[in-house]
């Protein structure tokens, strides 16, 4: 689905003369605006899911918060006009030179795949812009600091970036993004051999410069630039020892600095005179501002700034003559006339090279908080990394015909998990047939690495505190390698491991060092079979299983399952076989659960020891709970399977979440009725105080707020269920205009997220009804009542968010509507096949102002 700006704003052209086509011959000036898109791995190592994040409050985690302020909003940027109606909707991505985490990247794929394709799409549509050079850039795999990783490391974070942008892009990288954009001549290396032709880094970079050698002029003199001097205007070239080269773009440091830290982005005239003020007025042929930032900065850390750049890219820079471009577009037509060379190891965000990652070297500290702990954790991971490299190599020649070779292709797996492909990945890397059990090992080894590697995830160390979640999640990675690596060799090395990282102090004194830290907040989260079976087990007295089910990254096939209620107790018995989609490791438990009303679970585990004795559990089992004494149930549990057992309290968060909702429905129902009770009763005194403008009783008033909020989504509820009956649906809505109605006279306040949600789902399945099902004949009457019902949540002050409603009616607008019924074809001057009359076209053109699109020039 393409949205067209065009259609709405169309720059102003100068025909006067013929001019050379800037995309083709380098002539003028080149805006480059390159965002980089990132969010670190958050994903448990063991559920391979983000759990909810309290802190990313009202959403489920930092992902999400951040997708919906920043992520989506680029991708469907609105262009208001001054009464503040949708006049052009912009893929910012199109125009955005961009790199996006791979594993951020993963993450779109899997939570909205509408954003997802309108990132793809950007930037095909931005290689047939460009003659054949796309936005789109690649980064290394999951942001680690390359300058201190060893060499096979570098070489496995640049091809698993490549292998991940192939799969998306289509195609293959011209540059890519370093982690905070680290840099020493080893690193180039890598990248030359790897076929990465540019990189951007930061002007502070730089070492010196001069114009490249030529017949006539050999020995060019150099000029320093270390303070940050570089001109950014120009493409450079950067040769290494053997005469190969990388090309480098220095983005424009006091521009991207204003982006990030000042008021350029309050409008896009400043924005664009910020930029103008770059431009070198010395007549060269062509010149490129180049500027570069935190892509979340258009959005999330500075809200609305991705329309700023939308009016930019299609308005303000189009009409100062400017051409939009990307890096790998102006190499093609304007190749570098000069050289650089680099400071030795340096990066954007530190001005002691490379120490924030290593050392305590003040960036990224906070108060009196020091950062004594880099340093031991730096040490202390590359310890582990040497340790886990003998393990793999001497498991890995076992099975892989190169072991190395495997891991570089093991990305392969990572982006598809099908039992197919990993077939034909170990097929294609086994040094001999792999047996199921040689099979799991293989791909534990596989994941030893995967784990490795993301354990040196360069926010582990960017702030200021090693218990922080970022410090806490490389250290997660860290143990599941650690595990890993255990159940394929027997090799132990967590205690050594945990020693060497007591060595890392913590500015919080409940947890005193990183040892610490790794206790309290790294084993406490860690997953094994018996948990997830616990978990299977709980939420199935609650979800209707089916045979086949997904638990996370776990296959779980129920092989029986019974259960059985006396009085308020409830006792569950079956078998489940969990499968790890990951190592294909799998487990067959036998389970018992008794939900002993409230809150009270008490769940047990064992490993399945036949058909007979799983028999005997059951009777047993159930012969106990025939006594209706959970006690004499317990205490059968216990002898049956042991003293471990586990309650709700274990369950992973989310679904904990939910069954807390599910038990605590019965006592919301009771004081639900009960408010409304107090509520009916106290009307008329409600009444009277709102009528002489007086304070209403604190205890009155949320007895009014929790009534009408009650009412509103009991009748949001039957709306929905009774969508398809006209005569009914048109009922509830003037059920909830009363409602409404009622609940402003008495200034209520309504809590109901479900209710504006339920609402924003109906207000767009009926729009897409009536845009491409519904009998034109009829059109009026469900345009009414679309109307009715954002009339309605506006009036109950949901705060109905219609982003996704506007998009699809623009898109409608001006690929359908406006072609096929209101702009002739300009060579026969004909209409396209129309399906509306124009009495029709009126309400439907009515229904865009409605919906904030401007629709004036057609009324």
């Amino acid at each position: 689905m393409t949205y067209l700006v065009e259609n709405a704003v169309t720059p102003p052209t100068d025909c006067t003369e013929e001019k050379s086509n800037p995309l083709t011959t380098a002539t003028g000036v080149y805006v480059t605006i390159h965002g980089h898109f990132y969010q670190p791995p958050r994903e448990n190592p063991y559920l391979d899911t983000i759990e909810r994040q309290p802190s990313a409050y009202p959403f489920q985690n930092w992902n999400e918060r951040i997708h919906q302020e920043c992520y989506r909003p680029n991708a469907f940027s609105r262009i208001f006009n001054p009464q503040g109606e949708v006049i052009g909707i912009v893929n910012n991505f199109e125009y955005l030179s961009f790199n996006i985490g791979p594993t951020l990247m993963s993450w779109l794929e899997d939570h909205d795949q509408e954003t997802y394709k309108r990132i793809l799409e950007a930037d095909r549509q931005s290689c047939q812009r460009l003659n054949g050079h796309g936005n789109a850039i690649a980064q290394v795999y999951n942001h680690i600091i390359l300058p201190l990783a060893n060499q096979r490391d570098k070489y496995t974070q640049i091809r698993w970036g490549k292998a991940d942008f192939r799969r998306r892009f289509g195609r293959n990288p011209e540059g890519m993004w370093l982690a905070e954009t680290a840099v020493d001549y080893p690193t180039l290396e890598t990248l030359i051999d790897e076929d990465i032709r540019f990189i951007i880094l930061a002007p502070s970079q730089a070492e010196r410069c001069r114009p490249l050698p030529t017949e006539t002029h050999c020995e060019p003199e150099w000029h320093g630039v270390g303070g940050g001097q570089i001109d950014p205007t120009r493409p450079y070239r950067c040769f290494i020892q053997d005469g190969r080269y990388i090309d480098i773009f220095f983005y424009d440091g006091p521009i991207s600095g204003d982006i990030g830290f000042g008021d350029v982005l309050d409008t896009s005239a400043n924005f664009a005179q910020r930029i103008a003020q770059a431009v070198k007025g010395d007549h060269r042929p062509s010149q490129m501002v180049s500027v570069g930032t935190d892509g979340e900065t258009f959005g999330h850390h500075k809200e609305g700034k991705d329309r700023c750049i939308a009016y930019a890219f299609t308005v303000e820079f189009p009409q100062r003559g400017w051409t939009v471009t990307n890096y790998s577009h102006y190499l093609s037509i304007c190749e570098p006339t000069w050289e650089v060379e680099l400071k030795p190891v340096t990066a954007w965000s530190c001005m002691h090279g490379v120490d924030r990652w290593q050392d305590d070297c003040g960036c990224g500290g906070g108060g009196d908080w020091h950062q004594q702990w880099r340093r031991p954790l730096r040490d202390t991971l590359d310890w582990l990394r040497d340790q886990l490299i003998i393990t793999y190599e001497e498991a890995g020649t076992k099975l892989f015909n190169d072991p190395w070779a495997a891991r570089d292709e093991y990305i392969e797996t990572i982006l598809d998990r099908s039992v197919e492909n990993v077939e034909e990945f170990l097929t294609r890397h086994q040094r001999h047939s792999l047996s199921p059990t040689e099979q799991i090992d293989a791909l534990r080894l596989l994941e030893v690495q995967r784990h490795t590697l993301l354990m040196y995830t360069s926010c582990g160390w960017f702030f200021e505190e090693i218990s922080r979640p970022e410090g806490t999640q490389i250290l997660r990675y860290a143990a599941r390698a650690l595990e890993l690596a255990g159940e394929v060799s027997g090799v132990n090395l967590e205690g050594e491991f945990i020693s060497r990282l007591a060595e890392a102090p913590s500015n919080v004194k409940s947890y005193k060092d990183g040892g610490q830290v790794y206790h309290q907040l790294v084993v406490s989260a860690q997953v094994n079979f018996e948990q997830v079976a616990a978990h299977y087990a709980i939420s199935s007295l609650f979800t209707q299983y089916s045979t086949e089910q997904q638990v996370y990254c776990y296959a779980a096939t129920q092989l029986d399952y019974q259960k059985q209620s006396m009085g308020n107790l409830t006792l569950a018995v079956g078998q489940v076989r969990l499968t790890s989609e990951i190592t294909w490791e799998s487990h067959h438990f036998t389970f018992a659960v008794l939900h002993l009303g409230g809150w009270d679970f008490h769940c047990c585990i064992q490993p399945f020891k036949g058909r007979l004795a799983y028999v005997e559990v059951k009777e047993q089992l159930f012969e106990a709970l025939k006594q209706a004494s959970a006690a004499q149930t317990i205490l059968t549990m216990g002898k049956l399977f042991g003293d471990q057992s586990f309650s709700l309290q274990h369950l992973f968060a989310e679904e904990r979440q939910r069954i807390m909702q599910l038990l605590t429905a019965k006592t919301k129902k009771q004081l639900d009725q009960l408010y409304t009770q107090v509520y009916r009763d106290n009307y008329s005194i409600l009444a009277a105080f709102q009528r002489d403008e007086l304070p209403v009783p604190k205890e009155l008033q949320v007895a009014a707020d929790v009534a009408l909020s009650h009412r509103c989504l009991t009748t949001v509820r039957l709306l929905k269920e009774e969508i398809e009956d006209l005569q009914k649906t048109d009922t509830r809505l003037g059920e909830l205009e009363a409602i409404a109605t009622e609940a402003n006279h008495l200034r209520c306040t309504l809590d109901v997220p479900e209710a504006k949600i339920t609402l924003e789902t109906l207000i767009f399945q009926s729009l897409s009804h009536i845009l491409k099902d519904a009998d034109p004949n009829q059109i009026e009457e469900e345009i009414k009542r679309l109307v009715q019902m954002v009339e309605v949540g506006n009036q109950l002050n949901l705060g109905l968010s219609l982003d996704k409603v506007q998009e699809l009616y623009y898109c409608h607008l001006y690929e359908e509507i406006v072609p096929q019924c209101l702009d002739p074809n300009p060579e026969n001057g004909e209409y396209g096949a129309c399906r509306w009359t124009p009495s029709q076209l009126c309400p439907l053109l009515n229904l865009g102002q409605t919906l904030g699109i401007d629709v004036s020039a057609w009324l």
